[in-house]
């Protein structure tokens, strides 16, 4: 394995978003950078560009913020293996699944949910964290954003799978089926 490229000034923001896949979400929260079609960047676009038309942005201050956005990202991650174990030792645990109905119904973990509004409004509505959550997606890219909202509405006891479905079906359960979405 490779180790991953120094991002720089001039990195091209997919390899920013490669390195750091909650770069988007932690540019939006703190700039307001990325979120819609008119703050929006390409995937050519550079660092340094981004920074330049958004009012001339420190470079190495917006920097140190997707690293140390990338650092909580990592505390809030639960491994294949963890989520393995938590859920044979917390009984009370939910699993969230965030993909499509569609990916859900085809490939799913024994005792998911799929995220909907009913299910989204029971666990904002319990106001507890007596319960642990799991959020899973496909690969462990879109679960990060619905963790964060959860987090962000006062939830604390909120964790998203690593690597997502995919890598509890590569890790814990090989008879699960892998896919790809195209």
């Amino acid at each position: 394995m490779t180790a991953p490229e120094k991002i720089s000034p001039q990195s091209p923001m997919s390899a920013v978003l490669g390195q750091f896949p909650g770069a988007q979400r932690a540019l939006f929260r703190r700039y307001h950078i990325g979120g819609c079609s008119s703050c929006g960047f390409q995937p050519a676009e550079t660092l340094a560009e981004v920074c330049a038309r958004n009012g001339s942005l420190n470079v190495d201050d917006v920097l140190a913020h997707i690293q140390s956005s990338h650092e909580l990202d990592e505390r809030i991650l639960i491994s294949a293996q963890e989520l393995e174990a938590l859920r044979r030792d917390e009984p009370t645990l939910k699993l969230v699944d965030v993909r499509s109905r569609e990916e859900f119904e085809a490939v799913s973990i024994a005792g998911s949910v799929l995220l909907s509004q009913e299910v989204m409004r029971e666990i904002l509505g319990s106001g507890s964290d007596k319960h642990p959550i799991v959020v899973i997606d496909h690969q462990g890219k879109n679960g990060l954003d619905a963790t964060a909202y959860f987090l962000g509405h006062g939830l604390k006891n909120v964790r998203c799978l690593r690597g997502g479905i995919d890598a509890w079906a590569r890790e814990v359960d090989p008879a699960l089926r892998r896919y790809t979405v195209g």
